[in-house]
């Protein structure tokens, strides 16, 4: 299986976002994630880390607040 699983960093923890990814896009400060089941996900955040041995997708938040330049 080349799948990987997503995931959010919270407080430094990584907490499992989607399972299964088998795709990734990212466009205009957001990550769109398809996994094989259909469900999908778009998420306002940055990718960290890539394991691909581990299959695993790391992302961070991004604050996307109208103050912030």
């Amino acid at each position: 299986m080349c799948e990987a699983n997503a995931y959010l960093v919270n407080n430094g923890k990584e907490e499992l976002l989607l399972e299964r990814v088998d795709k990734v896009i990212p466009k205009d400060g957001e990550i769109y994630l398809e996994n094989i089941f259909g469900q999908r996900k778009i998420i306002a955040a940055r990718i960290k880390e890539l394991q691909l041995v581990d299959h695993k997708i790391i992302m961070e938040k991004i604050d996307r607040s109208p103050d912030k330049p």
